[in-house]
């Protein structure tokens, strides 16, 4: 459904409070985000953001159009389902799969929604890393994947699904999170725990740490584990610190469990991708995709 595309950059800044994080999840740039927030406000004759040193916060205004930019983009969503329905595309079976972090983090609630939205559709899942994943695409064991990673394979279609982050974090109130800014080298006398390899997770930290001057072999591995909730909980219970998606601790973060550890010049973002075979397409996939992608927007 197209809707006012100014109105979705507004939802984004006000829900990331960040024009950068903005930018990076709609693929476009700052400048024009920046754009797109002033016509609106030209617009609406208002004031919607307040500069407050580097952070910025809603105006009242803003408040009260985010309130009905939420309204507006649950309308949205209810009005594509039902014309879904009409269109007898909510039967059938999709066999779908995930890597890791989105398997953990993002995508038990959409197929809820899914199944609660579609009674009819039957689908299977499975999650692995994006590696297992990928195998299992490309010999048509699943439909329809959602991965983290940057391996791309001919067979395989590609399309974004959604940004996100990645952070250093560590035990709260322990020596390491007094640190609120390293330096990249800083890193260096960290002990850490880190993913397994084929983590798609994996390959793009080190491929960031690669830009910013740092080997990955000279990191201080203390242990590696296979999945988020491990890793949360050794880390609850170490003086190590990790790089995990700011997706899988929003939680700890808000019950001051976890901390992040900004690291001066080093932002980590990746895009989580849909992925299936080439010519291998139906309604219901489609549908799938478009509900994953207008569910996960919606998400506070």
């Amino acid at each position: 459904m197209a809707f006012d595309f100014r109105l979705k950059v507004f939802y984004t800044v006000a829900t990331r409070l960040s024009f950068t994080k903005a930018a990076a999840e709609l693929f476009i740039t700052q400048p024009a985000v920046t754009k797109h927030i002033k016509e609106l406000e030209q617009q609406l004759n208002v004031q919607l953001f307040l500069r407050n040193g580097s952070s910025i916060v809603l105006t009242t205004a803003g408040k009260i159009l985010l309130q009905y930019a939420e309204k507006i983009f649950q309308t949205y969503t209810e009005l594509e389902t039902e014309l879904a329905q009409l269109n007898k595309m909510e039967a059938g079976t999709l066999h779908i799969g995930a890597s890791t972090t989105v398997a953990q983090t993002i995508l038990p609630k959409i197929l809820a929604l899914f199944k609660k939205t579609y009674p009819e559709v039957n689908f299977t899942f499975i999650q692995g890393n994006t590696d297992v994943i990928t195998q299992l695409v490309l010999a048509e064991k699943i439909d329809i994947a959602i991965v983290e990673g940057a391996a791309h394979y001919p067979q395989i279609a590609y399309a974004p699904f959604a940004k996100d982050e990645i952070v250093l974090v560590t035990r709260a109130n322990n020596q390491l999170s007094k640190k609120a800014e390293i330096s990249p080298k800083q890193l260096l006398n960290i002990p850490l725990i880190l993913r397994e390899a084929g983590s798609g997770t994996l390959d793009i930290i080190f491929n960031a740490l690669n830009d910013a001057g740092i080997n990955p072999k000279d990191l201080q591995v203390e242990i590696r584990l296979e999945s988020s909730i491990a890793i949360k909980q050794y880390l609850l219970y170490s003086e190590t610190a990790t790089f995990l998606s700011i997706q899988s601790v929003i939680s700890e973060l808000k019950y001051n469990e976890l901390s992040i550890i900004e690291i001066k010049g080093l932002e980590i973002f990746r895009t989580f991708q849909f992925i299936q075979l080439h010519g291998k397409n139906s309604k219901l996939i489609d549908l799938f995709k478009r509900f994953c992608l207008t569910t996960y927007n919606l998400k506070a």
